[in-house]
């Protein structure tokens, strides 16, 4: 696997087959901006294919996981047919490609975890949060459905009710809450996060590999039943992207103030 051909991702092989990956902006709490939506779209392709990774620990940088999709990112998707239809395209297969992903691969959340990162948070095979975590979907907040994971996974892991409750008020949770409803697999101390999620990362990587990606693989089909929900989902997501909710929830949200959204839609 070419690590060089990555210019956003930090991407570091160990020599037990970790392939960490770190999201690593600072500035912007590891936001992904148009180059780092798409690298993150489509690394898991040269992971699947790589002979010498044999699990992945994905964790970002800093002061959180990742602030999801950077400021200049919505206002072009918004703006622009052409950015849309592809960061469409990217949002889908970032999904795709995680869930198709052979190798095992272990995300480490702590503060901020929204939008992109967030999808590849949860939709990884083992999902280990510290109690800092705050994850958020952020989605209607913006004025937009929320698309990207939430429908294709959200359900099956906490219920149809948490699901509406956390995706519709757009409220954040803890690491310990989203334990607590089975949304991660693991809440941990801050301290002990990075180490038990390489801890867990090495014993997968020194598992059988038929036996984990073939269960892995069994598993996820879960996951492609639900392909139609999360297709129309996502369309209904970018299809906000053309109204005017989404013009006003990103200024609010450049405001620092409460959005003020139209009172009626044509539905």
């Amino acid at each position: 696997m070419n690590l060089s051909a990555f210019e956003t991702l930090h991407l570091t092989l160990h020599g037990d087959g970790v392939l960490e990956i770190v999201l690593r902006n600072d500035k912007t709490l590891n936001s992904a901006d148009h180059k780092t939506h798409r690298e993150l779209a489509y690394v898991w392709r040269d992971i699947d294919a790589s002979d010498t990774v044999k699990a992945v620990v994905i964790r970002g940088e800093g002061r959180g996981f990742s602030s999801g999709g950077d400021f200049e990112l919505i206002e072009s998707m918004a703006s622009d047919f052409h950015t849309l239809t592809r960061v469409w395209k990217e949002a889908r297969d970032l999904v795709y490609n995680v869930v198709n992903c052979s190798k095992p691969i272990v995300s480490a959340i702590h503060g901020p975890c929204v939008g992109a990162g967030l999808a590849v948070a949860l939709l990884a095979d083992v999902s280990i949060a510290a109690k800092s975590a705050r994850i958020l979907d952020g989605h209607t907040r913006l004025g937009v459905a929320a698309g990207d994971h939430a429908a294709i996974i959200w359900p099956l892991l906490c219920g149809l009710n948490k699901a509406k409750y956390y995706l519709l008020l757009n409220e954040p949770l803890g690491g310990e809450e989203a334990e607590r409803i089975g949304l991660v697999s693991l809440c941990v101390d801050d301290a002990d996060l990075v180490e038990r999620a390489f801890d867990v990362a090495r014993k997968l990587a020194r598992s059988s590999p038929t036996a984990v990606r073939w269960t892995k693989y069994a598993l996820n089909n879960w996951l492609r039943m639900m392909g139609p929900t999360f297709d129309a989902s996502l369309a209904l997501e970018f299809l906000g992207f053309t109204g005017p909710d989404v013009k006003e929830g990103l200024a609010s949200l450049r405001e620092k103030r409460p959005p003020n959204f139209e009172d009626n839609a044509p539905l």
